[in-house]
């Protein structure tokens, strides 16, 4: 059974998603040690939300009850956010509702900005990242596999992401009214991560021509170089922070990069250079020449920018709080659309999923029949009467004494009487099979008619 623990801007606050994406990366590791019914875990850990996408060795309709308690104990241990502000915090899903979101999620349906494009990789990601750390099933593979496709459907059949909307081209909307020419501003992009890519891309689709980067973890000059724009080396931060009209915060670090006391020191320095040439004295630290407005964008969560900022002198903050305040609403169309192809890939995931639960006792039927087969063919050769045409005759009757139980099979799984087929296997030829103790193995194989990915 497939289950998910949600927390996103939708019903979480943001201090509780910025600490929830502190940790993220060792929880799904500590999940399956801790609960042994556990097959396979995937954390998606993104700005907007954090979901653990969990596959419980037991049938749908079980309780999920000890799983539940165990992924909230160590969400909490390796988070720091208690266990009762997480029972309020985060939504279960189960079940065939699981497709549904994630497909959802995957698509942009459910993000701050519908429609937004980032979050697909952020999912392949993810799903790369439980792979790497061994965490993943074969269900949760195909779930996430069947996700990015579903994704991609949506991308080119539907007009829901056709204006490259996104996050990123979001909170530069909103800068729009405080930015009086966009080629004539400086802006400094801090990171090159997540974001940095979409944000310098978005930039210079505005005719932003100065632009720099400065990257905490040392990787500004690769980003630089390859990005062909200028690099901010480790120690002048500061002074390229007062300096800047425009900063864009998007690293994955978890502690503020730039606070007040920065962007002060940098205005010192800039001003002790200024005096340096001028010779003019000056008023304060908060004081330069001719220095105007200043505004920081804030695209990381946890926070890059302590919102001290805001008390230094013409500086003006816009987080991703602020920036889910102004999120468009939903263009209604393209959304229904999109909505309409999820759903279709979801039931088709679940169908899927419902048919090869009872591919153990399809397996057991064949075995029976062809086990019978079999004996009966080795006692007509062994009495010599026709033996080739006897042979063939009996194969082609099994294969026909088979078809109909075999399109039974897929009628009742889909119709969720996948126990009926087995019961009627009892009762008809004394074969038991047990669905969840074969269901393991079975998922190791693909489906019938289900393509491989």
């Amino acid at each position: 059974m497939l289950i998910c623990l949600s927390a996103s801007h939708k019903n979480s606050s943001f201090d509780v998603l910025e600490k929830l994406s502190v940790g993220a990366d060792a929880t799904a590791r500590d999940l399956l040690q801790r609960h042994d019914g556990l097959e396979g875990a995937v954390v998606v850990a993104t700005c907007n939300r954090f979901e653990a996408y969990l596959d419980l060795a037991q049938p749908f309709g079980t309780s999920a009850d000890a799983v539940v308690t165990a992924a909230v104990e160590t969400v909490s241990s390796h988070t720091g956010v208690a266990a009762d502000v997480l029972g309020s915090s985060l939504e279960l899903v189960h079940g065939a509702a699981v497709a549904q979101h994630l497909f959802s999620v995957t698509s942009g349906l459910e993000s701050v900005v519908v429609g937004e494009g980032e979050i697909a990789g952020q999912v392949r990601r993810s799903l790369e990242a439980a792979r790497a750390a061994g965490t993943t099933s074969p269900e949760l593979e195909r779930l996430f596999q069947r996700a990015s496709q579903t994704s991609r459907g949506v991308k080119n059949r539907t007009g829901i992401g056709s204006a490259g909307r996104s996050l990123v081209r979001l909170a530069l909307d909103l800068a729009e009214s405080r930015v009086t020419d966009w080629a004539k501003t400086r802006v400094l992009l801090v990171g090159t991560g997540r974001y940095a890519g979409a944000s310098l891309a978005a930039l210079r689709d505005r005719g932003v021509v100065d632009v720099r980067v400065y990257s905490p973890s040392g990787r500004g000059r690769k980003f630089a170089t390859s990005h062909g724009i200028a690099f901010v080396p480790e120690g002048a931060l500061a002074p390229e922070a007062a300096e800047a009209d425009l900063i864009v915060t998007c690293t994955v670090l978890d502690h503020h990069v730039i606070d007040a006391s920065v962007l002060r020191a940098g205005r010192r320095e800039l001003d002790d250079l200024h005096s340096a040439v001028a010779r003019v004295p000056l008023a304060g630290p908060d004081v330069s020449l001719a220095r105007g407005r200043q505004l920081i964008i804030d695209l990381g969560l946890p926070r890059n920018v302590d919102p001290d900022v805001v008390d230094v002198e013409g500086v003006e903050l816009l987080d991703l709080e602020t920036i889910k305040l102004h999120a468009p609403l939903e263009e209604l169309d393209a959304t229904s659309e999109a909505r309409e192809l999820v759903g279709r890939a979801a039931r088709k995931f679940t169908e899927v999923s419902t048919e090869q639960s009872l591919a153990p006792a399809v397996v057991a039927l064949r075995a029976h029949v062809f086990g019978v087969l079999e004996a009966e063919i080795e006692r007509v050769r062994g009495r010599g009467e026709g033996a080739v045409q006897t042979e063939a005759a009996l194969r082609h009757l099994a294969g026909v004494l088979l078809h109909t139980p075999m399109v039974r099979a897929r009628e009742l799984a889909r119709a969720g009487e996948a126990q009926a087929y087995v019961d009627a296997l009892d009762a008809l030829f004394g074969l038991q099979v047990d669905l969840d103790a074969a269901g393991a193995v079975a998922a190791q194989g693909t489906a019938p008619g289900e393509a491989v990915s």
